[in-house]
């Protein structure tokens, strides 16, 4: 269970990209996140995986407190937490299963990890998650010679080979066209839901959102103005989601 609790995020700057947001997430539940750009989506994501440190609230997950934690405990963290970038995040002139490999990393410790070595058992786990996203035929192919969205399954491949307890996915469609989205996201989705990882996806798209989340949190000016399940997901609630002329309660669904 991830619980999230008065959290807020205020810049040197004086920017406030968060302002008390509170919500919880059960094990196996797939979240979307939805919101303008500089709703504070992105930055909700960063705080969840301790890049960024909040200016004041709690995360915790499971019995584990992410806010207090020092370097050290962030970085095992991070090991359990999946997180699938925009850009794709992959090094593009190695083969695609040696990227599926880095998320074995934090299971690979020592001058095995130096040597960029790897055994039977965590190469078996890099080519079952490359079959589960269709792309084991292009295990030794180069990662700079795929298309977007086959780059994008690569680095899903590359988080579920984690073993995560929790997986995160910042806008991990946006550069994509509509049909090579639904793809996508039907792939993250499906491998989500068969390994039972909760989920937090950042996504501009809420026709996707509507699809694939079981419950979509929708965010402006750093508030949480709507959480809910996709069938209450009306045009009145996105007004208050994109448009926010003026300040509106909070939503919540039943």
């Amino acid at each position: 269970m991830l619980d999230i609790r008065d959290l807020a995020m205020v810049y040197a700057n004086g920017h406030r990209a968060l302002n008390s947001v509170s919500f919880r997430i059960e094990q196996g539940e797939i979240v979307a996140i939805i919101g303008r750009s500089g709703a504070g989506k992105s930055t909700l994501l960063r705080c969840i995986n301790g890049l960024e440190r909040p200016s004041a609230g709690t995360i915790r997950f499971g019995d584990q407190q992410i806010t207090g934690m020092d370097d050290r405990q962030l970085e095992r963290l991070r090991s359990r937490i999946g997180f699938i970038w925009q850009e794709y995040n992959l090094i593009e002139r190695l083969p695609v299963l040696t990227n599926v490999l880095t998320g074995r990393l934090g299971y690979n410790r020592g001058f095995k990890s130096f040597l960029g070595y790897f055994d039977r058992q965590h190469r078996e786990i890099a080519l079952r998650n490359l079959e589960r996203v269709n792309l084991l035929s292009h295990a030794v192919q180069r990662a700079d010679r795929l298309s977007g969205g086959e780059k994008q399954r690569v680095a899903i491949a590359r988080a579920m080979s984690q073993e995560p307890h929790m997986l995160l996915a910042d806008e991990p469609v946006a550069s994509l066209d509509p049909e090579l989205a639904w793809q996508v996201m039907s792939d993250l989705a499906r491998v989500a839901r068969e390994d039972q990882v909760l989920t937090v996806i950042s996504i501009h798209q809420v026709e996707l959102a509507k699809a694939f989340a079981d419950r979509i949190i929708g965010i402006a000016r750093g508030e949480v103005v709507f959480d809910g399940p996709p069938a209450q997901l009306d045009q009145a609630t996105l007004d208050r989601v994109y448009r926010f002329d003026k300040p509106a309660a909070v939503a919540v669904g039943v």
